[in-house]
């Protein structure tokens, strides 16, 4: 019979080492990667505290993205809160201010009513008259008593009535954060003589 030359053994099996003779590699082959992909191992994610640490920083990196956006929208929130509180605050403000300049200006009018003419009267004239200059003096010195000076007040007056008109700029508190610093108000009222209870003659 013819020897066989080889070692006899199955292919693929590593030869077995003999005494004195280096141990041989093992000859398996590596597992194929597709093209890209990374052959590195991931490390094991840690656990515990180190665990828990790691990912709160990747939450506070994901959530650094989108700080500018979260910022501008409480800015813009802010400015139109407090446009609408502006609003009411001093909306309410200005409406107490129209009233209250109203009545002072109606007052003023009235007071200046007062100053009959009474020499027309002592003559037997039936038609009440006014002192123009009189009936100034007398709202002048009612407006005055109420801080309206300058040109915030103007007063016309005739021997059949007086006419008071008062222009005041109301400062505004929460709307001039936004630009708007104040209201303008301004009322007029006339006043006549009467004489008459029930009926005017």
């Amino acid at each position: 019979m013819r020897a066989l030359h080889g070692t006899g053994r199955p292919a693929g099996r590593p030869a077995p080492s003999g005494p004195g003779q280096p141990p041989r590699p093992d000859a398996r082959r590596a597992p194929r990667t597709a093209p890209g992909q990374d052959t590195a191992r991931r490390a094991p994610a840690p656990r515990g505290a180190a665990g828990r640490w790691a990912a709160r920083c990747r939450v506070v990196r994901e959530r650094g993205r989108d700080r500018g956006t979260a910022t501008a929208f409480v800015v813009g929130s802010a400015v139109v809160l407090l446009a609408f509180a502006g609003l009411v605050v001093d909306g309410g403000l200005a409406i107490n201010a129209r009233q209250r300049v109203a009545d002072h200006a109606e007052q003023a009018a009235r007071a200046g009513s007062q100053a009959v003419d009474l020499e027309s009267l002592r003559n037997g004239r039936s038609t009440v008259r006014l002192d123009p200059v009189r009936a100034r003096s007398a709202a002048l010195n009612f407006l005055d008593l109420h801080g309206y000076t300058g040109d915030s007040a103007r007063i016309d007056t005739a021997p059949d009535g007086v006419t008071v008109t008062i222009v005041r700029e109301e400062p505004t508190q929460l709307l001039s954060l936004v630009g708007f610093g104040s209201f303008h108000i301004e009322a007029t009222a006339q006043a006549r003589p009467a004489v008459g209870i029930e009926t005017e003659f």
